[in-house]
């Protein structure tokens, strides 16, 4: 609805149709150009802008960027010539007879103006700027639009999975601490001294529960909290569409997960083609260097170890030799290549070896040398390379190798302008391992157990069905029934089918060196009501914020967030987090000393 006790019309309803009537606007003056008598303003308001035209000169002098007005005048064709294409209202002007300023404003710390100079990244300020006045920052319409789309994706959403039956349930947001992979955020409870309440880092364990309360089939928008070491796109809180369903299989859930993405991406304007196609954890690390690959483009690894297994180059005596290839790359300088190492170098290698094919066929680069001629004589047709191609390998670790060549292969496509945000690749990723060892340097999650085996996804994770009687006995090959959807190289979400039978989940936990005493006080409460009848469940959870950040086509999450934490989870615009009085502190009961009180 348009019309309140400040406006008939939003800015973008004022069309040709309402050409001499007369309107009430309200918003903010975007800008304002003076010429000779005449002023004109672009009022902006959250649909977008329309132009007033002001000919007394004392109504305009006060005006300034910004101010916030309410504007009656009357609609008006623009006089010929003078349209504008770009804006929806370029066709008409309001001639203003009264303005009313209701709040000034003080000069910005920096503009944000619709006029498109401004709205190029090199003219907005720092990060950290950008949040401390956030509510500014959200003001352009870049920041508005996502905002906008957040909120058609989320009702999207709500409606496909109401069509499907589920049910809306809030799961709270103070429980009890409990291994999920990362750590969690603690918060005392000043009733209870001593104690503590944890954030959720998932609502894993509660949504279980409602399966075993006959829901049957659930949702909610979760805010959901891991207190993790800071990346670029990490934030402390997040939240995560989280499904979960009775009765069902993986492929039950993956066919109403796609139903539920189709919508989102249809409230934007795309069409989904289903089914989505899939590919093994196994074969995407194999051929992508990801769990999660990015399928906008081609370029695939190529696995050497078969080849290299009688060099004589060290380098290349490893248990894993790979290669990607760069297309063109013969003509690219030395120094450029010197470069690629030290991005190899930043990420944790100890350099990118490569080779180069020169138009004339002729094998040169700093690897060549340590061929022998019958490697050197069938590589390029090993690697599918093309004189002026360049190759770049690795060798070592399959994982960490594979892990380094995918990240190539990525930003080799980046340099090349593959990477378009419009173009969608999704892919299901299957078949993942039950378990992962502890020692992995590249993973960074937080062990669950105490043994040299953790989840892979979390402890409640159903073994697949060839491996329920066997994967205690092999940790290293199970397999578990668990699925990541992936779009455009990012993770947007991920499940499995649970675990409902307690002697599946008590050996399972014996593998991760759960005992019996401490699962009974971590999570006694799912055992507890595991015994009473819990039906078959499978579930899967969207990461909100990056299927947001996937369909705007935005470079980092906090540009879809309203209120994001900046690095270290430090909010520049609250001042949080931030020390507490020593009253608080005493109340809270944090130093709570239970041997005091005997």
């Amino acid at each position: 609805m348009s019309q309140t006790a400040y406006r008939t019309h939003h800015a973008t309803d004022v069309t040709e149709a309402l050409v001499g009537q007369k309107v009430t606007l309200a918003g903010w003056v975007d800008r304002r150009r003076d010429h000779g008598g005449v002023a004109f303003i672009d009022l902006r308001d959250s649909t977008g802008l329309v132009q007033v035209v002001i000919y007394d000169e004392e109504m305009a002098r006060p005006l300034r960027s910004e101010f916030v007005i309410q504007v009656v005048g009357e609609v008006r064709l623009r006089p010929d010539g003078n349209e504008n294409t770009h804006l929806v209202t370029g066709k008409i002007e309001v001639v203003a007879d009264s303005i009313e300023i209701l709040a000034k404003a003080d000069a910005l710390p920096f503009q944000v103006s619709t006029a498109l100079e401004n709205e190029s990244e090199n003219k907005l300020p720092g990060e950290d700027v950008r949040l401390k006045y956030r509510y500014l920052d959200l003001r352009r319409p870049s920041m508005q639009h996502n905002l906008k789309l957040r909120s058609e994706m989320t009702k999207a959403a709500r409606h496909a999975l109401e069509d499907m039956d589920f049910t809306e349930v809030e799961t709270p947001t103070f429980i009890k601490s409990t291994p999920e992979g990362a750590r969690d955020f603690l918060v005392p409870a000043r009733l209870v001294p001593g104690s503590w309440y944890a954030l959720p880092q998932s609502p894993q364990l509660l949504k279980q529960l409602l399966m075993v309360s006959g829901v049957e089939r659930y949702y909610q928008l979760a805010r959901c909290y891991r207190d993790e070491d800071f990346r670029a796109d990490r934030q402390p809180e997040f939240t995560q569409l989280d499904m979960e369903m009775s009765y069902v299989d993986q492929e039950d859930v993956m066919a109403m997960a796609e139903k539920v993405i189709a919508a989102i991406w249809k409230s934007a304007g795309y069409e989904v083609q289903l089914p989505l196609p899939r590919i093994s954890w196994q074969e995407a690390m194999d051929k992508y260097g990801s769990d999660k690959p990015d399928l906008r483009f081609g370029n695939p690894l190529v696995e050497l170890t078969d080849y290299f297994k009688n060099t004589p180059f060290r380098v290349f005596q490893a248990s894993y030799v790979g290669a990607v290839v760069f297309k063109g790359g013969a003509a690219t300088p030395r120094r450029q290549f010197d470069a690629w190492q030290e991005w190899a170098k930043q990420r944790g290698a100890k350099g990118l070896a490569y080779v180069v094919f020169a138009e004339d066929g002729e094998l040169k680069g700093p690897v060549a040398k340590n061929l022998s001629e019958e490697e050197r004589a069938g590589l390029r047709e090993a690697v599918g390379a093309e004189p002026g191609d360049a190759v770049f390998f690795a060798a070592g670790s399959r994982e960490s190798s594979q892990l380094l060549l995918g990240a190539v292969r990525v930003e080799l496509a980046r340099r090349e302008g593959l990477l378009d945000p419009k173009k969608f690749a999704f892919t299901w990723v299957v078949d993942f391992p039950l378990f992962k060892r502890t020692d992995d340097p590249d993973d960074d999650d937080v062990a669950v157990g105490h043994s040299k085996w953790t989840s892979m996804h979390h402890p409640f994770t159903m073994p697949s069905k060839d491996w329920i009687d066997k994967f205690d006995k092999d940790p290293e090959h199970a397999m578990s029934d668990s699925y990541d959807i992936v779009c455009n190289g990012e993770e947007m979400g991920g499940g499995s089918v649970r675990i409902h039978r307690d002697d599946i989940q008590d050996r399972v936990l014996n593998v991760l060196g759960i005992g019996k005493e401490e699962a009974e006080e971590k999570f006694g409460f799912l055992l507890e009501a595991f015994k009473y009848g819990a039906p078959p469940h499978a579930g899967i959870a969207l990461g909100w914020d990056r299927t947001v950040s996937i369909l705007a086509g935005t470079d980092t999450i906090r540009d879809v967030i309203a209120f994001p934490k900046a690095g270290g989870g430090r909010d520049p615009l609250t001042g949080a987090p931030a020390p507490i009085t020593d009253a608080q502190r005493a109340e809270t009961g944090v130093d709570y000393d239970p041997d005091a009180e005997e």
